[in-house]
Parts: C-alpha cells; sequence; structure tokens
C-alpha cells in the first residue's frame, strides 16, 4: 500500500480509501444497490473492512445518513479492536440540520455509533452555495472549533457538490484541514474539478476524491465502444483499474474513496494501489484515457462540459448538474438509477429545473452555445419522479 500526506493535517493515508456507503446487501441484490427495504448484509461488511486494515487500508469514510444510519454502526464493529490503526471520517448531516444544538446532537450520536471517543476527521456533508450560508450563520465554524478543542475531531473538513467558484469561496471562509470532492476523468471539469483541485491543495488542504469511478459507473457495464478502447492498451487494466489510476496520477489528491461492494472489489482495489503513484501514467495511457471520455460523452444529451460558465443562476437552478445527471441517462441503467436518486432524493426543488425562470442569462454565457431553457424543460421530464422523495 502507498501513502500520502493529507495536507496540512501531515497524517499519512493510505492512496486507497474505503467508503462505506455501497456495502454489500443482502439476499441477491446487485453489489451498489441502494434499497431501504434491504438489509446490509453485516457479515460481509465487517470481512471486508477487516481484509482492508489487514492490507495497509486506513482512512475509513462514512456519513449520517449513509445505509439509514447502518453505516456508521458496521464500520465501528468491523474497527473493533483496530481504532489505533486507523483514521475515521464521518460527516454532519447539514440537510437535517435545523438549529444550532443540533450539532452536539449529531456528532455524539455519530461517536456512539462508530464505538469511539473521538473522530480523526469530521466534515460537513455536501456543502453548496445554498447550504453553507445556512450552515454558517447558525454558528457552524464555532462548533468545529470547539470539537477540535475537546478531543472529539482532530481535523475538520467539507465535502462538496456544487460548481467551482462556490468551491473557492467555501475553502477561503475558514481555515479548513482538508476537503472531499468529486473527480474522475470523465468529471475533470464538473463541480470543484481540477481547478478546484489544484486550488485546494495551494491552500494547504488535503484533498480526498471521490466517486473516482463514478458510482461503478466507469467500471460496470461498460459500453462497447469503451471496451475498444481499453481492449488497445498494451497493458491491460480493468475499467476500475483505468480510473483510479488516473485520479491516483494527480500529485495533488492525498486519497482516493472507493465504495466497494464486494471481496473482489476490495482485493481488486487494494492490488491497484500498489501501483498509484503520482505522475505514473504514460503520456499514451493518458491519451487512451482521454479517448474512453470522449466516447462516453458521445453517448450523451447535452453537449455540457460541466465548465459552468453559467453559474451561478440567478433563481439557484443547478445547469451543470441537471446535465450532468441527464447524460447519466443514456450511458445505462445503473447510470440512469444513479441520475434519478441525485435529482429527485439529494437536490432541493429551488436547484431543480422545473425552478427556471426562461431568462436566458445563461444562455448568453455558455460557450458551447447550448440552448439551455429548451434541455432544462426536457432534462426535468426525463428525470422528475414524483414517488421519490428529497432526503
Amino acid at each position: 500500500m502507498l501513502y500520502r500526506t493529507l495536507g496540512k493535517t501531515g497524517l499519512k493515508v493510505s492512496i486507497l480509501g474505503f467508503g462505506a456507503m455501497r456495502l454489500p446487501m443482502e439476499g441477491d441484490a446487485p453489489p451498489g444497490t441502494f434499497d431501504p427495504a434491504i438489509s446490509v448484509d453485516e457479515p460481509k461488511s465487517v470481512d471486508m473492512i477487516r481484509y482492508a486494515v489487514a492490507h495497509g487500508v486506513n482512512y475509513f469514510d462514512s456519513a449520517y445518513m449513509y445505509h439509514n444510519g447502518k453505516s456508521e454502526v458496521i464500520l465501528g464493529k468491523g474497527l473493533k479492536g483496530q481504532r489505533d490503526k486507523v483514521l475515521v471520517a464521518t460527516k454532519l448531516p447539514v440537510v437535517l440540520a435545523r438549529a444550532p444544538e443540533d450539532f452536539d446532537k449529531f456528532i455524539n450520536e455519530q461517536l456512539t455509533r462508530l464505538s469511539t471517543d473521538y473522530l480523526d476527521i469530521y466534515l460537513l456533508h455536501g456543502l453548496d452555495r445554498g447550504s453553507w450560508p445556512r450552515v454558517r450563520d447558525m454558528g457552524i465554524l464555532r462548533f468545529l472549533e470547539r470539537i477540535k478543542a475537546d478531543g472529539r475531531a482532530r481535523h475538520v473538513g467539507f465535502s462538496f457538490h456544487d460548481d467551482v467558484r462556490a468551491f473557492k469561496e467555501i475553502v477561503e471562509s475558514h481555515d479548513w484541514d482538508l476537503c472531499q470532492i468529486q473527480y474522475n476523468y470523465l468529471d475533470e471539469h464538473y463541480q470543484a474539478g481540477r481547478e478546484g483541485l489544484v486550488y485546494a491543495a495551494s491552500k494547504g488542504l488535503g484533498v480526498v476524491v471521490m466517486e473516482p469511478v463514478r458510482g461503478g459507473r466507469l467500471a460496470d457495464p461498460v459500453p462497447d465502444d469503451v471496451k475498444t478502447i481499453w481492449s488497445a492498451a498494451n497493458i491491460k487494466r480493468s475499467p476500475a483499474e483505468w480510473a483510479l489510476r488516473w485520479v491516483w496520477n494527480h500529485p495533488e489528491v492525498s486519497t482516493v474513496l472507493s465504495g466497494m461492494s464486494t471481496m473482489e472489489q476490495v482485493v481488486e482495489n487494494v492490488r491497484t494501489a500498489d501501483e498509484g503513484k503520482e505522475n505514473s501514467l504514460s503520456e499514451k495511457e493518458l491519451r487512451l484515457i482521454d479517448e474512453a471520455a470522449k466516447a462516453y460523452r458521445k453517448m450523451f444529451k447535452v453537449d455540457c462540459t460541466g465548465c459552468a460558465y453559467c453559474m451561478p443562476c440567478k433563481e439557484g437552478v443547478a445547469v451543470p448538474m441537471i446535465f450532468s445527471a441527464y447524460n447519466d441517462l443514456f450511458i445505462s441503467k445503473r447510470n440512469a438509477q444513479g441520475a434519478t436518486m441525485l435529482y429527485n432524493m439529494f437536490m432541493s426543488p429551488e436547484r431543480r429545473a422545473s425552478a427556471c425562470i426562461e431568462c436566458g442569462e445563461c444562455e448568453e454565457k455558455c460557450p458551447q452555445h447550448i440552448s439551455i431553457r429548451d434541455e432544462l424543460k426536457a432534462a426535468h421530464e426525463a428525470l422528475f419522479r414524483p414517488d421519490l422523495k428529497r432526503k
């Protein structure tokens, strides 16, 4: 296992982190299934966690809402007797916080769930330009300083889902220890993107990457056009290996979280991590990965690059995020499921396409000359599922 430094914290972290968001489910549920009616397979999950620890993984990430609260409990069981060997990270559910006293309530409950007296990392979950000012004005920064002072959390940061402008504003608003962003070869310029990655690292923040394989969507199923590209490589790697190696190739990345759902995935990713050195991919290999990204984009409905020049929208509509979800509908069934969940369960109504007032200002700024107003209508019609409730 290779290790890197987690920014200004000075902590040495395994380049492969264990993301406890997609633990195996009981029965015949496919890997990566999200279904509240199905229970997490606890014995399999514990075995996977312990295998990871035994093979050098020392960064474990969870959140209050993962698996309806069961993720933290199972992670605590999997790490029993090994707490001194690992770094435990979890997240405050910003979306559920209604009053300042909720902050203490959540972290204390999470410490109990995880069977630990302290957290190595405590993150504000899923900050964006809407949620950040709300919790900031509730006194979240005073709370973060307090839990560092009283020992409940050693280091603090935030995970993020919005455009790079909002990301930079949040980075500048506090002396954060680290951040967590979505980053993969298909989302190089989406949300915080490469610009945000380099910016955060330049400020001394550790950078934790989530969704390196886009929730498994860059690994299975793989479109035939992309399979052809991978088959042309001199060194044969699985699609998941290509995706992970691309992220690890960036020296600004501290660790990469993989939401592993099977023991086979843990074994493969641990093996791949042995070769995940920075700047280790050749120019030919990088061109190959770029070809794969272009092949995926040809399947897209909207030619949106995620540059976010159209943002901010004065009504708060999350245009690049909506188009990313819309495009995911046309790649595979698995992508489509994730897209509809994102749009309906994790995106507030004021950020959906239906909130567009058709002012047209975004179209004037779009370098791709997309008919944004028309495409937003089409995206909403395709994505909106009234039977799915926002968390």
